[in-house]
């Protein structure tokens, strides 16, 4: 048994899990949370119009670093991983950001490959799932991408049949399409085109029509969820596992658009660092679910609280 953390920064948020792993006489490993927790830093604001990290997202995330740290060291970890993707890959000063992560952390953020992701992302979501479920497509909806994932799972490895990184995601998509609030029919209509024309591209990539399982795991996921079953705040056991029908994803997608800023942060499952973003996540959700029940018959979503981040504790566990 080993005790690790793992960090995964993306566009929108960062996430923390602390965890123990214990790996079994049969190969298998189980992850036993210590600590998860989430903060808003919207590291990629602006990126995609500017090129370039601001210096206030830069100093949100260092912010959010310094507490992680704390945390880590109180918990006496052993080994930490640090994931970033999207926007630090496409920023001219990114070095700015793996600057302040070593002198913040300690260690050295990485920027893995696609296909490493893509793994990191499907034993993540899958692990509590029964294999004869599968093939799995597992869709990670982030703030600037959209990573889909087409793979079988027999409970210890995983064999991986496609991935594609989508450059769409409600970070993206809002700032690109989504300019009045609430948004106006026109900029719907705009941003729903858009978004089935970078998806047909990660559809040419990855043959969905064999899986029989969707799995939709990150925030924007989870809280739309949380949204169609009606809680009254978000609660990650009620989540993990829930579905939800093509149906109730296109209803509560609306819904979101048609809300106005105070409305949507009146919800009480929704974070505030989402509410400027998760209509045009909503509405990712909602394009990719119309294209998997044309393409592979699938009628709903399973929506996983596990995701990469629980990939990344158990490659160093």
């Amino acid at each position: 048994m080993s005790r690790v953390a793992a960090i995964d920064c993306g566009t929108n948020s960062i996430r923390l899990l602390i965890a123990e792993v214990t790996v079994h006489e049969d190969g298998t490993r189980e992850l036993r949370d210590l600590h998860r927790e989430m903060r808003i830093v919207r590291l990629g604001q602006g990126v995609d119009a500017t090129g370039r990290l601001s210096e206030e997202a830069l100093d949100r995330t260092r912010r959010a670093l310094h507490d992680y740290d704390e945390r880590i060291r109180e918990e006496s970890v052993e080994r930490i991983r640090m994931v970033a993707t999207s926007a630090t890959r496409d920023a001219a000063n990114r070095e700015d950001f793996f600057g302040m992560v070593r002198e913040t952390l300690g260690v050295d953020a990485e920027i893995i490959t696609g296909e490493e992701e893509a793994r990191l992302s499907f034993v993540g979501a899958v692990g509590d799932l029964d294999p004869a479920d599968g093939p799995f497509l597992v869709a990670d909806v982030g703030g600037g991408s959209t990573e889909l994932v087409l793979g079988h799972w027999d409970g210890k490895e995983a064999e991986i049949l496609g991935s594609h990184s989508a450059d769409i995601g409600c970070v993206r998509l809002t700032e690109r399409c989504l300019h009045t609030d609430p948004a106006t029919a026109d900029e719907v209509k705009s941003a729903g085109e858009l978004t089935r024309e970078i998806l047909d591209e990660a559809f040419a990539a990855v043959d969905v029509s064999t899986a029989r399982r969707w799995v939709g795991v990150a925030g924007t996921v989870t809280t739309l969820s949380a949204i169609a079953h009606g809680l009254s705040e978000y609660d990650p056991a009620a989540i993990h596992l829930s579905r939800v029908s093509r149906a109730g994803v296109d209803e509560t997608a609306r819904e979101l658009l048609a809300m106005d800023h105070d409305r949507r942060a009146a919800l009480g499952p929704m974070h505030p660092g989402r509410v400027d973003v998760i209509g045009g996540g909503a509405l990712v959700v909602s394009v990719l679910a119309a294209e998997l029940a044309e393409r592979a018959g699938i009628t709903d979503i399973t929506v996983s609280e596990h995701d990469i981040l629980d990939g990344i504790a158990l490659s160093i566990g």
